[in-house]
């Protein structure tokens, strides 16, 4: 079954469209119905509403979000929880996600890219003096707006700085000792930051091991590839990419000074405007993804993408084969590429990696809000905000609301009601015979049944379907879950629906487990039409349960 969305609203807002939905949520463009400003609420969705873990990280996020100060993160304007739902409500930045940008221009160049690595390394500044690790900083987690400036969204799986929450994040741009879930700091994000930068320059991730082993192998041992990156830029490649965090800058304050100086050395004082206006410019080739546009915005939702490169002229060496081998001998399956502009992702469940972008809007900070309200810096959302639910509190912030009541912002704009047009009669047509339908033929599933094999928190799942009567679509709906033994599909664990066209009897699909909650993991296919046989379903234990000799 697909997710449902509570009917249930914030008050005070009238919803105009949807900008984005994943797994976990959606976000919405909205107007505060008193002064008529625009505003991105992301909601929680009905099912994990249900799961009293995903409303604690919810209305953590919402805590972690009140706690920054920032123009370089989406506002928080309020937490809204009651017994009908809950909701986030931010600022609405009339930006794209710089994945988007990536996808249409390929790259940028490098003043455009230092700027826009600035922005949002300062962003990332903000968490960190509050003593917070991002965990997932990407190019979907990336705003850029019309004027060039970018700024940071989605904390969904934020750690407290030393905190020890597990492996998580997105695997392309993991630092090594996120890979080895070693304690949160901020040479991680330093390292995501850095991984990041280089695919703007170079149009392609750092490392593109296949599967999961080569690219943890990857991340851990291969030399940085700094020498595809232009020469004035390398010392950042070379230092954000180093293997071990002592060797990074400590954080990303630190990291801005050392971009500063290198973007200044290398191209002189107006380096940082002629950077902005470039990335204006590749943000402009794609006008219909903002939320000011007259077209619907659409989301993206992405894990990873990664793909296997020959002739690199490296090897993993011995304790990197070693690595490689537990990894698959435990099943470790395909990382599944979901960077999508406007179609839903084959994984859109996984929470732990997840991140949704559509387009946001108004540049400007956002409007003090009420009391009892969070500061009015911060984001895991907006526009484009995730639908991120992974606890992640942070012990320097506070809830900006009540878990039970509401907090008005106060914002400056006005509205206007839009007028209904009175509609023209239309003549009725004078009546025709209608012809009797022939009876058709109707397809039918037959049977449906599902294969699982797992990796250290991955899962791929092959659906075969065996229909009779005339070829015709048929909906294949996966359902993701975890738990603490074989078949007990007790955690909810994400949702996606595949169309598989007509004359096609299989599909396969790979899932991140996103939490630590149960060593299982399984999925249940539905189909549509339903199958003969009913529902199918598996499960299998999950290797990261399983400690692997060092």
């Amino acid at each position: 079954m697909k997710d449902t969305w509570t009917a249930w609203s914030v008050p005070g807002y009238t919803e105009v469209r949807e900008l984005g939905s994943g797994g976990s949520g959606r976000v919405v463009l909205a107007v505060h119905e008193a002064t008529g400003t625009a505003v991105a609420v992301k909601y929680l969705s009905e099912r994990l509403r249900r799961d009293p873990a995903f409303v604690g990280g919810f209305r953590a996020e919402a805590r972690l979000l009140g706690g920054l100060r920032s123009p370089c993160v989406v506002g928080l304007y309020e937490y809204v929880e009651a017994p009908g739902g809950a909701a986030i409500v931010m600022e609405l930045v009339d930006g794209i996600s710089l994945r988007a940008v990536l996808k249409e221009s390929g790259r940028a160049d490098a003043e455009a890219a230092l700027v826009v690595l600035k922005g949002s390394l300062l962003g990332l500044a903000a968490a960190h003096r509050a003593g917070v690790v991002h965990r997932d900083y990407k190019p979907e987690n990336v705003l850029v707006s019309r004027d060039g400036s970018s700024k940071l969204v989605d904390f969904g799986i934020a750690a407290d700085h030393g905190a020890t929450p597990g492996v998580a994040g997105t695997p392309a741009y993991m630092a090594p000792e996120q890979w080895q879930g070693r304690p949160a700091s901020p040479a991680a994000d330093v390292y995501a930051a850095t991984a990041t930068f280089f695919e703007c320059l170079t149009g392609r991730k750092p490392y593109d091991g296949e599967n999961f082993a080569e690219l943890a192998v990857q991340h851990i041992e291969a030399p940085v590839p700094e020498t595809e990156a232009p020469e004035p830029v390398r010392p950042l490649i070379r230092r954000g990419l180093a293997k071990r965090p002592e060797e990074r800058p400590e954080n990303a304050e630190a990291f801005v000074a050392e971009l500063e100086g290198v973007a200044l050395a290398a191209y002189g004082p107006e380096w940082e405007e002629r950077g902005q206006r470039k990335l204006a410019a590749l943000a402009a080739l794609l006008p219909l993804l903002f939320p000011s546009a007259a077209a619907q915005a659409a989301g993206t939702t992405a894990l990873a993408t990664t793909t296997l490169s020959s002739g690199s002229g490296w090897a993993p060496g011995r304790r990197g084969w070693l690595a490689a081998g537990i990894a698959l001998v435990l099943g470790t399956v395909l990382l599944v590429a979901t960077d999508a502009i406007g179609t839903p992702a084959g994984g859109a469940s996984a929470l732990s990696a997840f991140a949704t972008t559509g387009p946001a809007a108004a540049g400007s900070a956002p409007p003090s809000p009420a009391p009892g309200a969070g500061p009015s810096a911060s984001p895991s959302t907006s526009a484009s905000a995730t639908a991120s639910a992974s606890p992640s509190p942070s012990a320097s912030a506070s809830p900006s609301a009540s878990a039970s009541g509401t907090t008005t912002p106060k914002p400056t704009a006005g509205g206007a009601p839009t007028p209904t047009p009175t509609p023209t009669p239309t003549p009725t047509p004078a009546p025709t015979p209608t012809p009797t339908p022939m009876p058709t033929p109707t397809l039918k599933v037959t049977a449906v049944d599902v294969s699982l094999r797992t990796g250290v928190y991955r899962g791929e799942a092959t659906v075969s379907i065996a229909t009779s009567g005339p070829a015709g679509p048929v909906t294949v709906v996966l359902e993701w879950f975890l738990g603490g033994v074989q078949g007990a599909y007790t955690v909810p664990d994400g949702t996606e629906t595949v169309v598989l066209p007509a004359g096609s009897s299989s599909v396969v699909r790979s899932h991140a487990f996103s939490r630590d909650r149960g060593c299982y993991g399984g999925v249940r296919v539905t189909t549509k039409p339903a199958a003969g046989n009913g529902s199918a379903a598996a499960s299998q234990y999950l290797p990261r349960c399983q400690e692997v000799p060092r």
